[in-house]
């Protein structure tokens, strides 16, 4: 997964008031539980040193989100009283996080985004004829987006609506445009969704996408009755969100797939300088990391010291000093090892660790 969208966060010098805050929209009252998570938060960045006008450049957008429906959260990054980065969670965070250090606190927004996989989310639905109104219809709606922050980030979206009669002519379009989607790296996969009732006109559908296109499709009912899904107009939520959290939950893009190949034949031919915050640290310093290799749940507990430079970075701060290091302090081991990664522009591949265990939790693929 590539990190570019947190460029900015290292575009600029800090410190930096870092806020993970939940938004949802599922009580009674959420402005009013909204504005007292943020009265706590703020005066723990006040307490942490934050100065004023950074804190109320953050309080102008907390909370800034009432169109995305249901459980979900906000990352805000503020820096010299000024509103750098601004996200949304699909999932709110486990807890409130407010922090104020020279480093921004980004790594669980990057988590967040893994593994960014883009993909097309279908809804066929075969309406009946109204009494003395318009004939059958089918209608087919489709989203594309990247999985899983387009749960609260949804993606541009087509609806087509024809009589039953003439879905058989309309299908080859509607074909021609998911073959575009994938052909374009769009949608490594496409999700399908036709209930009972609606299977001939699935099947036309089908059989009208190429080979190469319908090897990328997973087909599947309805998961969720209407009362459990939010409401789609103007909900903020994705097309088919349960339905995509179901068969998607725990799958790699190409790209991580890719690296994941790679580095187990890395590791094949020695593990040292593979596995570990050791080698991961080696491999920064040297300017020579393809991308980090990061377990989840997020475990991470080595000390880590930093200096000017992405590459300086130790395990100690007698190594950073031996790296003519200007400056060593020591930083949250999150935000050091992910300042460093965007820094010698690495990639980042998350994986649950039922899928490969990694030595203190991290491991790094290197560059040729």
């Amino acid at each position: 997964m590539r990190l570019s969208f947190l460029d900015r966060l290292y575009e600029r010098p800090g410190p930096w008031a870092s806020v993970y805050l939940d938004t949802s929209q599922d009580t009674d009252d959420p402005d009013g539980a909204i504005a007292l998570r943020w009265r706590h938060l703020s005066g723990e960045l006040v307490a942490a040193g934050a100065d004023g006008a950074t804190v109320d450049a953050l309080a102008e957008v907390v909370g800034a989100d009432r169109e995305v429906a249901g459980r979900h959260g906000q990352a805000l990054f503020a820096a010299g009283g000024r509103l750098v980065l601004v996200e949304e969670l699909p999932d709110p965070p486990q807890r409130d996080v407010a922090r104020f250090g020279p480093l921004p606190h980004a790594l669980p927004l990057a988590v967040g985004y893994a593994p960014d996989l883009p993909y097309a989310a279908v809804a066929l639905e075969r309406l009946p004829a109204e009494d003395g109104g318009a004939p059958e219809e089918v209608v087919v709606e489709v989203e594309s987006g990247r999985w899983p922050m387009s749960r609260v980030v949804p993606g541009p979206s087509d609806v087509l609506r024809v009589p039953v009669g003439d879905w058989e002519q309309e299908a080859p379009h509607m074909a021609r445009h998911l073959e575009h989607l994938a052909a374009g790296g769009d949608a490594e996969v496409i999700v399908l969704r036709a209930d009972e009732g609606e299977e001939r006109e699935r099947g036309v559908l089908v059989g009208r996408l190429p080979r190469r296109v319908r090897d990328r499709l997973l087909t599947v009912r309805s998961i969720a009755t209407a009362e459990e899904l939010p409401p789609r107009g103007g909900s903020g939520r994705a097309l088919l969100e349960q339905e995509l959290g179901a068969l998607l939950a725990g799958r790699l893009s190409a790209s991580d797939h890719a690296r994941l190949d790679a580095y187990r034949a890395q590791q094949a031919q020695g593990p040292e300088a593979s596995d570990g915050m050791a080698a991961v640290v080696t491999a920064l310093q040297q300017g020579r990391a393809d991308a980090l290799l990061l377990n989840e749940p997020v475990r991470l507990t080595a000390r880590l010291w930093v200096g000017a430079e992405p590459t300086q970075i130790a395990l100690s701060p007698d190594e950073l000093r031996a790296l003519r290091a200007p400056v060593v302090r020591e930083e949250p081991v999150e935000d050091a090892l992910l300042w460093s990664t965007v820094g010698t522009a690495a990639e980042l591949v998350v994986l649950p660790r039922e899928t490969l265990p990694l030595r203190d939790g991290v491991g790094v693929l290197l560059r040729p």
